[in-house]
């Protein structure tokens, strides 16, 4: 039986012309090809509102994040990839996650006691894709790859997801149609793959 993969477009603005959504198209379709369910949510085109505070965090979030999070809960697989602003994700994309993760849909924290978290997402792996204009070489040796090592490691993998691997696209816009052409070649094979 093959794998369900949910991708999630991280770029904040639902216009189509990005190069965030044109990787997410490839995934899916390379996906699609291998005979994969796919599932796929765009942030860009949903009404997310930030938290406020630890009650707003512990309620659940409204019904369209919940049909949302549905189709998270059903994969086997997550594909989240957005650019890199700021050297960090999106605002609006660390905004979804917060809601996502809501009332204990990723992890649960009330295990009376136990003392590391309920991991919700176990049996489930992950892939993140971050692209950015500088080099990847620079972002990870530089800079550390700070960003992405938070999403690995403080949300993904406490989460229960495993393994989780990731994808750094850089140079993008120096790249070049022919560069950003073989970029999507090999997001499309990923997505064959269903890693």
């Amino acid at each position: 039986m093959k794998r369900s993969i949910c991708i999630i477009n991280g770029h904040p603005d639902a216009s189509p012309e990005h190069f965030v959504p044109a990787l997410a198209d490839a995934y899916e379709r390379g996906a699609r090809e291998a005979g994969f369910e796919v599932s796929r949510i765009d942030i860009g085109s949903l009404p997310i509102d930030f938290l406020h505070n630890q009650s707003e965090f512990d309620t659940p979030p409204d019904m369209q994040i919940v049909g949302e999070r549905g189709k998270l809960a059903a994969a086997d697989h997550l594909v989240l990839t957005f650019p890199l602003w700021l050297g960090c994700m999106p605002a609006r994309l660390k905004a979804f996650l917060e809601q996502l993760a809501r009332n204990e849909f990723l992890l649960a924290t009330t295990n009376d006691g136990a003392g590391w978290p309920a991991q919700k997402m176990k049996g489930k792996s992950a892939r993140i894709i971050v692209t950015m204009g500088m080099p990847g070489f620079a972002y990870g040796t530089l800079f550390g790859g700070h960003s992405v090592k938070a999403l690995e490691k403080g949300v993904l993998r406490i989460s229960g997801f495993k393994p989780v691997r990731r994808t750094i696209l850089g140079g993008v816009e120096a790249a070049g149609v022919p560069g950003r052409a073989k970029m999507l070649h090999k997001v499309e094979a990923l997505g064959r793959r269903g890693v």
